[in-house]
This record gives C-alpha cells, structure tokens and sequence, in this order.
C-alpha cells in the first residue's frame, strides 16, 4: 500500500515510516521542509529500507493511506493548510492533545478529541481513523524489534478502519476494534497514563495489552 507520512521527520513518524517499508509498503514521509524530510529517508537507509522524503503535500498524494504524526499545537493548522490534499484518502491521526509541560494528565481539547476535530476540519469524503497512540518511538525505532502490545482503531468508516487494522497489523502487533470515531476520546486520554507509568516504573515504552478477546 502507497502510505504518506505527515511530519514524518519525528521520532513516531519515522519510525513508523521504516517499519511499513520493511514489511513491503510504499512510504514517503513529509516535512513542511523537503530536505530535511530527505535527509531523514537517508538516515533510515542503514536500517535495510527504501524511503523517501518529500513536503507534506508530497506525502499526501502519494499515499492511499496518510498518517498525521505531528504535535497537537501544529494539529489544525497543518490540516487547514492540507485539507484539499486529502480529499478521498484515509487519514490515521495519531495525534494526543497533550498539554505541556503537564504531559502526564488528560486533558480534554474543546472538540473532545484531536481525532473528533480533525472530521470537523477535514472534507467529509476524508475518513479520519484514529490509531497508534499507544505505541513508543522506543519500540518503532528498530524494525527487528518486537511490539508486544495492542493497538486499538476507531472510526466511523468501516472500511477505513479494516484497512487501517491490517496496516497496523503489518507493524508486527494485534489490532483491535474499538469502534466509532467518538471512542478516540479514550483511546487519546489513555497516553497520558502510560506516560505516567514510564515515568514511575522507569519504562521507555509502556503499552497496553487486552485479555480475554480470543485468538
């Protein structure tokens, strides 16, 4: 699958990035600064995978599928400046509404949830999944490394959320159902936690695992 990657220059984003190319995918991360975004495709070269590097609006129209890997401060102005770019494609927001430098409580934005607000921002032919918030950077960084922890998708799209499942899947975790797009909420009020626990517990890369669900 042809996957873009928005700001994908962070921590997240790349590794995100080289885990998709290594399990097959078509990956371009963006930058509002193409070189850098090149720059970054250049670093991940010793890792075995093939990326590239372009704008934002390069990586938008690459992919099927884009990712929104950028800070919550920069999360509605970067989706106003790309709104006609992702007209039609599947948007996965990652995005936590994290307010610094209280990073470890939940806070709420005014539209509940940066995934509720990037529908409202977005064209309505846009499926907006959220996804991935539970996931390290510690963990993405090395593609070799196994993830052992959940991933919960939520969307209005069942469409969109079965093919964001199976990308997500293709990182090497389980992703689950977790249904609707007003369930990103939760999903987003939970990194909070886990960014607590890193804390506490000395961890890098906390995460979550459910039970009981079958095979």
């Amino acid at each position: 699958m042809r996957i873009g990657v928005i700001g994908g220059t962070g921590k997240e984003g790349r590794g995100l990035a080289a885990r998709w190319a290594s399990a097959g995918h078509s990956v371009i991360v963006g930058s509002r600064d193409a070189a850098r975004a090149e720059a970054v495709a250049f670093e991940l070269d010793p890792l075995g995978v093939q990326v590239r590097g372009s704008t934002n609006a390069g990586a938008c129209a690459h992919g099927e599928v884009v990712v929104l890997s950028v800070p919550y401060s920069a999360h509605a102005e970067t989706l106003q400046s790309l709104r006609s770019e992702l007209v039609g494609r599947i948007l996965i927001d990652i995005t936590v509404p994290l307010r610094p430098p209280k990073v470890r409580q939940v806070h709420l934005p005014p539209g509940r949830a940066a995934a509720l607000e990037a529908r409202e921002l977005l064209d309505e032919s846009t499926r907006v999944v959220a996804a991935l918030h539970h996931v390290s950077s510690a963990h993405l960084s090395d593609p070799a490394h196994a993830i052992a922890c959940d991933v919960l998708v939520c969307a209005d799209d069942a469409n969109a959320r079965a093919a964001v499942m199976s990308l997500v899947e293709s990182l090497g975790t389980r992703a689950l159902d977790a249904g609707p797009l007003e369930n990103a909420v939760a999903l987003e009020s939970l990194t909070p936690v886990l960014l607590h626990l890193n804390k506490v517990y000395g961890s890098s890369g906390a995460g979550v695992r459910f039970t009981s669900l079958g095979p």
